[in-house]
């Protein structure tokens, strides 16, 4: 495991641009081996989520091109075996969006638990739902193990959680169930909208994308496609943290303006100078303010993602600020390690957290316990007087691309130790 060193003090500014959207990634991979043709992504994140999900296409018998780089190449002519490698389902909670494609094209799934953050605190149970009205069964065995021996069958399906790899989950299996399935209480963040449209590029018939209710045609024969992914805009609001913290001025490219919107809502109340100018998210020097009360909520509410960043960018505000986080115990948790950086937080309960500001924090020894926080600490280590020490940074990389050669790039004194 690497340990990122972080010498703090020192204003970030320049210009980065942002890779394709994490969280569409993952499900488009899987939506490619619901066909037998090629498909084309481009635009894809450099991590190591990606990188685990396409060795899992591998294993289950894909043919994978690009690995590592922005472009893959994914074509699966046969799927090879209903069980992925259960190392790499451990790393990934990505990984239960295997479920569909493998019981639509093998009538069976088997999947070890899938790791990823707070693996404890996520169920599966909206995703087994959905797949057991579409006919899945559930059986005895490690794991998951789901059969469907008639087949997948169109559903009318009512999440009880607007679940985003739930929804994707439904919307894999239902676009194999020959006839009309409809989705309600569907999520309806931006990747889910784009795994929608590809699927679209697919074959299958799609309305409502980005809606609470979707409703697909499903069961036709699916072909290749080619696909752009979209500006991961969490990758977006962390960079614009990062400026916005040590109080420099960034240009961030390739966001959508109506994803960047979300986040940039509460950074304006924050009193950061901010906007779009075409494709281009500039954030300027700017004197934060705390911004009172700030709560995460479902699509195109402010993202569950950033709210360990912004917790950090609190510490730097003059005022207090809440933060409520009503979906997530353990994100908050996480920050604890602020106090001992000197930042003035209460922690109210698992959901709630306090921050009164501006401190002057201090740096010292990290520990990276999920991607978003790991992530703010880096921010908040940035923002610190003296050397700070993050580990496993491995954490961290798996949602940030390149992330100490772009930290590198905008002036921030940082080394990488193995």
């Amino acid at each position: 495991m690497s340990t990122l060193v972080i010498e703090g003090g020192h204003r970030l500014s320049g210009s980065v641009a942002v890779e394709g959207n994490k969280n569409s990634a993952l499900p488009l991979l899987a939506a490619c081996l619901l066909t037998t043709e090629e498909c084309v992504l481009t635009n894809v994140p450099r991590i190591s989520d990606v990188e685990v999900m396409a060795r899992l296409l591998l294993d289950l018998g894909a043919r994978v091109e690009g690995i590592g780089s922005t472009t893959l190449r994914v074509r699966c002519q046969e799927l090879v075996k209903d069980e992925p490698d259960g190392a790499l389902v451990g790393r990934l909670r990505g990984s239960v969006l295997l479920l569909g494609p493998l019981l639509a094209r093998r009538g069976r799934a088997q999947l070890a638990p899938p790791g990823g953050d707070f693996p404890t605190r996520r169920t599966l149970a909206t995703h087994i739902e959905s797949l057991e009205a579409m006919g899945a069964r559930m059986v005895a065995g490690p794991g998951h193990v789901l059969e469907v021996p008639d087949g997948l069958r169109p559903a009318s399906i009512y999440l009880y959680e607007a679940s985003v790899t739930g929804t994707e989950t439904a919307l894999l299996a239902a676009s194999c169930a020959a006839g009309r399935s409809e989705i309600r209480h569907a999520a309806c963040e931006p990747h889910v909208a784009e795994l929608c449209h590809f699927l679209q590029q697919l074959g299958v018939g799609i309305s409502g994308a980005g809606t609470p209710t979707i409703v697909v045609e499903g069961g036709g024969k699916l072909h290749g496609a080619q696909h752009q992914l979209w500006g991961d805009y969490i990758e977006g609001g962390s960079w614009a943290v990062v400026a916005a913290i040590t109080g420099g001025e960034i240009e961030i490219d390739a966001a959508r303006a109506e994803d960047m919107e979300t986040v940039a809502a509460v950074f304006k109340r924050m009193n950061i100078q901010c906007g779009m100018d075409g494709s281009v998210f500039r954030v300027e020097q700017s004197r934060l303010q705390a911004a009172g009360r700030i709560t995460t909520g479902l699509w195109p509410g402010f993202p569950s993602d950033m709210v360990s960043l912004v917790t950090v960018l609190a510490t730097q505000a003059s005022g207090q600020t809440l933060v409520h986080d009503w979906m997530y115990e353990l994100r908050l948790f996480a920050l604890e390690q602020l106090s001992a950086m000197s930042a003035d937080l209460f922690l109210c309960d698992p959901h709630r957290i306090i921050v009164s500001g501006p401190r002057r924090l201090r740096g010292r020894l990290l520990d990276s316990r999920d991607l978003r926080s790991g992530m703010a600490l880096i921010a908040a280590a940035l923002a610190a007087d003296g050397q700070s020490k993050l580990a496993p940074l491995e954490m961290v990389e798996r949602g940030y691309g390149r992330l100490v050669d772009r930290l590198q790039g905008l002036g921030a004194k940082v080394a990488k130790l193995p």
